[in-house]
This record gives C-alpha cells, sequence and structure tokens, in this order.
C-alpha cells in the first residue's frame, strides 16, 4: 500500500488516496506502467517534474513530487515531499521489504581504495564461509553470480532491487561502494548500514561539488547520519580521517600506518613479490602491492573484526588475496622482462600513488613509462595536476584520450599539457589515438623497463562522442608486447 511505503518520507502534503496498492517504482517516465508510483527527481540533467504528465499517460496511479502540478488529475494521488530524491530512497526500502535489515552492510566511500576494500572484503567473507554480495565499480556479484555495473552506486530504486535480490539468495554480508554522488543524491538514503569505512578523500569530482569543501561535507554527512548500532572505520592517516567521524554515533575505529590506531600496521618490505607487514604486531606476507594497499588491506582487517571475525583467521585468508581487476594489475613481457602495470588511477593524488610505489619497486636502472589522459565531461582542474604529476614522477610521458565522452579528445589534451612546467616538455608525447599510444610506450621500452598505462584500469571500453567501443587496456598492452616482439 502507499501509505505504507511513505514510513519515514518527510511529507508536505498528500492529495488523493493512500490506501492504494502500488505494483512498482519508477523515477523514469519511459518505464512506468498501471499502478506504478511515479517519483519525480530533480537530476543534473532532466528534472522529472517535466515528465508527471507523460507517467500519468503511462498508467501512473501516485506521483511523489516536490512542487505540485498546476492541474491535479482526480484518479492520481499526488505526494508533495520536501525532498523527492530522498523519498525515493526511503520509498524504494520500504517496497522492498527493508532488505538492508536482513543482511549485514558494510558500506565503503572516500576518493581512491572503495574498489579494492569492497573486492577484498567480498574475497575474504567467502573463503570465510559466507555467501556475499559485492556492489561496486567493476562489477556486481551475488554469491558467484556476477551482474554487471553501470554505477559506482545504483539508483535508490535500482540498488534496493539488487539488496532484496542478495537477501533472497541467502547473502548475510554485502560490500558496498559508497560514492560522492550517491551519498548527495540520496542513493543510499534509508538503508541500514551495520558498518562504514572512510579510506582517503583528494582532489576530485570538483565538476559536481564544485568545492573541495562541499566533496568532504557529502562524505561526513553520511557518517554523521549513522545510528549508535554501526561502526565507523577511518584512516587516521588522512588528515580529514578524524574530522569524517567527529560527529557520527557510531563506535569509532581508526586504522594507520604512521600513528597509535585501533589497526595499526607497519611495513617492513615492499616488493613486486608483495607485502611484509606487522599488522597489530602479527607478522604478514601480503601478495598485493604498495603502501596504497597496505592502507586498503588494514581498512579491510579491521572491518573483518568489527564484524565478529578471529584476527588470525583473517589474516592467514588474506595473505592469499589477489586485489581488484585493474588496480595494480601486471604483466611482465616475454622476451625484454618490461613490466606493464594497469591502474584505474584517475586523479591526482591515485596517480601519484601508483608512481610513488613503482619508484620504490624499481631496481635502479628502469625507466618509468607513464601513458595517461583525462575523462572528458569531468573535473576539469585535475588535467594539468595529472600531467605535472606525470610528468614529475616518469622518464618519459605520453599523454593520450581517456574516455574523452562528448569532448574533443585534442582540447583535453591541451588542458593537461598546459600544467606541465618548461623543464619536463621535453619528457612528454602526444598521441591521441589511445591503442597508438600504448604502442608507442612499448616502443619506447627497454630491457626491465615499466610502462605505466593509467586511467580505465578495469573498463573494458573507449566512451566517445556517446558510443562505447571495445578497449582493453590490459588486452592491448599484451598485444603490443608480442607484436613488437617484446
Amino acid at each position: 500500500m502507499l501509505k505504507d511505503i511513505l514510513y519515514k518520507v518527510s511529507l508536505r502534503s498528500v492529495k488523493g488516496n493512500t490506501n492504494t496498492t502500488i505494483k512498482d517504482l519508477q523515477i523514469d517516465s519511459r518505464k512506468v506502467s498501471k499502478g506504478t508510483c511515479f517519483i519525480a527527481i530533480r537530476g543534473t540533467v532532466a528534472d522529472g517534474h517535466q515528465f508527471v504528465d507523460t507517467a500519468i499517460e503511462n498508467g501512473a496511479s501516485a506521483i511523489v513530487c516536490e512542487t505540485l502540478p498546476a492541474i491535479l488529475n482526480e484518479e492520481v494521488t499526488y505526494i508533495e515531499v520536501e525532498n523527492s530524491a530522498a523519498a525515493a530512497g526511503f520509498m524504494s526500502h520500504n517496497f522492498y521489504g527493508e532488505p538492508s535489515l536482513k543482511l549485514k552492510l558494510t558500506g565503503v566511500t572516500g576518493t581512491n581504495g572503495k574498489t579494492t576494500i569492497v573486492t577484498l572484503l567480498w574475497k575474504l567473507f567467502s573463503e570465510l564461509g559466507y555467501k556475499c554480495g559485492l556492489i561496486s565499480t567493476v562489477q556486481n556479484q551475488i554469491g558467484k553470480e556476477v551482474i554487471s555495473s553501470t554505477h559506482t552506486t545504483p539508483d535508490a530504486i535500482s540498488l534496493n532491487a539488487l539488496l532484496k535480490k542478495m537477501a533472497d539468495a541467502g547473502c548475510t554480508m554485502v560490500f558496498m561502494e559508497c560514492s560522492s554522488h550517491a551519498i548527495h543524491q540520496h542513493r543510499i538514503t534509508g538503508l541500514q548500514f551495520t558498518g562504514a569505512l572512510f579510506s582517503n578523500i583528494t582532489h576530485d569530482h570538483l565538476d559536481y561539488h564544485k568545492t573541495f569543501n562541499e566533496y568532504i561535507r557529502v562524505k561526513k554527512s553520511w557518517f554523521d547520519a549513522l545510528p549508535s548500532s554501526s561502526f565507523a572505520i577511518s584512516n587516521a592517516d588522512d588528515k580529514r580521517g578524524h574530522v569524517i567521524l567527529q560527529n557520527t554515533a557510531a563506535k569509532k575505529y581508526f586504522y594507520s600506518l604512521k600513528t597509535m590506531a585501533d589497526f595499526k600496521g607497519r611495513i617492513l618490505e615492499n616488493s613486486l613479490a608483495g607485502l611484509h607487514m606487522l599488522v597489530n604486531d602479527r607478522e604478514v606476507y601480503f601478495r598485493l602491492i604498495g603502501e596504497f594497499n597496505a592502507y586498503n588491506l588494514l581498512a579491510v582487517y579491521g572491518a573483518a573484526i568489527c564484524l565478529g571475525e578471529e584476527k588470525n583467521k583473517v589474516l592467514q585468508v588474506l595473505s592469499s588475496l589477489d586485489g581488484a581487476e585493474g588496480r595494480f594489475d601486471y604483466m611482465v613481457s616475454k622476451n625484454d622482462k618490461v613490466i606493464g602495470i594497469i591502474d584505474y588511477a584517475h586523479t591526482p593524488d591515485a596517480l601519484l600513488n601508483v608512481l610513488a610505489t613503482i619508484k620504490k619497486l624499481r631496481q635502479g636502472h628502469e625507466h618509468i613509462i607513464t601513458v595517461v589522459g583525462c575523462g572528458g565531461d569531468r573535473d576539469k582542474t585535475k588535467r594539468p595536476i595529472m600531467a605535472a604529476a606525470a610528468c614529475e614522477h616518469s622518464d618519459r610521458v605520453i599523454f593520450t584520450a581517456d574516455n574523452p565522452r562528448s569532448e574533443d579528445p585534442l582540447n583535453i589534451l591541451k588542458e593537461m599539457e598546459a600544467g606541465v612546467n618548461v623543464v619536463a616538455r621535453k619528457k612528454y608525447i602526444t598521441i591521441a589515438d589511445r591503442r597508438e599510444a600504448i604502442k608507442a610506450a612499448v616502443s619506447l621500452a627497454l630491457k626491465e623497463d615499466i610502462i605505466l598505462v593509467a586511467g580505465k584500469g578495469h573498463e573494458k571500453y573507449q566512451e566517445i562522442k556517446g558510443v562505447k567501443y571495445d578497449f582493453d587496456d590490459k588486452e592491448i598492452l599484451n598485444e603490443m608486447f608480442e607484436l613488437l616482439d617484446k
């Protein structure tokens, strides 16, 4: 009944009968059918209020909106609310039988590390014998069933439908990425989180949030809303790590490599063979590489302990796990032993982390060749910063197209080039065609050199002018190794 699924929604007014059966919820008027409740959301591209008439023509029996239409249809129930997006969150959770109460839901937010942390948690708890759900940038998973992923966090209706499917399939643990967009757009509103993790916060998404302070505020708002029954884990080494948790009612925990913390780590050795660490004074070898993965492992370890697992068993399983696809994913060429690294790094900080890790792993004689671009229709301010970072920490750099989307890739590349100082200009070349850029990098590589292809990671496509073309960085790098007999 409509009145039941309106539980917790902040109402302004009701016009019509709420004792009506709702068969479906939709935020897209084109998907409305008889018995649907249409929720009109003001989005970044379109305003759902403009499609109320279309929804009614398609059979909507109820309309949820922030502004009532001038003319009301007597056969339709109108619900005026404070915020349609927040209403969609609560209503979806109610409509699908409050699925987050039927399992333990752990969310992860932060600029970098979200995908690796949730993937490791999913792998860890699957190995520990649980049936788990995964909601990530790379893919969604119900046990071993893989479901393709289109957004870091799905819309509220799709998300609750997916959580219900997970609960119905017998999942007891679910691990999900919570992007800043999802928090701000109320896609996760209404969900009950057992735990919440914060990895770090750096320069990203300013095309959407406008200011860095607003970006921080949005991330923090999720922790502010957590109940006392939840746990919240934060990175004590991030300068906003304590601020993020300062107003939460959840039980607070911290992880760190540099200061005292509940989950304390120390790197003993970092090589291509993996990480040798102390974790709360227990010596462990991990297969993952790099300081950034040391932080990811501590976050996962902390979450597992907060979820009631035994620490020695957790560390034993974690030591055997690989990370997420497209995150410091490396290969070695057959003849010249050139190391190729594929990484999703698409923010200045992520790129610096990967390059810093590569520098620590090199023996000294190898050259670092970086292939990097920046996405179109996204934060433009990071483009010159990304270019400068690549040039500062690499021996050779090739600027190329990422996912240009609706933008001209040459314009994106010019904005990147503007960040390169006079001294570094001899280090880079620009090749807009990404395949040719990767080929050029392999051609430039000498014996045992290191090639980093950054920005797309797990993605298997390149988006140009609204069309997605097949494109897999790892596949093409391997292809070029063979073609050029490396």
